[in-house]
């Protein structure tokens, strides 16, 4: 892990950055007191979790009932 005070980040932020890159952890701290963490961004987008809302939502047996003749009309205007 590098610690560097927030002066030293300000100068050498070029350098810390390709630490983070290289999978170093960087902490910025003010006097002997952490702050701050750089981090590297996630380059891929999180992928999705199928089935990550099975039984959380219902849909219910009104759903899949006829529309009312008025508003069908509607729709098919």
């Amino acid at each position: 892990m590098i610690r560097v005070t927030v002066h030293q980040a300000k100068t050498t932020l070029s350098k810390l950055i390709q630490h983070v890159l290289a999978g170093e952890e960087v902490v910025i701290a003010r006097g002997a007191t952490p702050v701050v963490r750089l981090v590297p961004l996630a380059v891929e987008p999180p992928q999705r979790k199928f089935g990550s809302l099975r039984g959380k939502l219902a849909v219910s047996p009104r759903f899949f009932e006829p529309l009312p003749p008025d508003e069908l009309a509607a729709w098919e205007e």
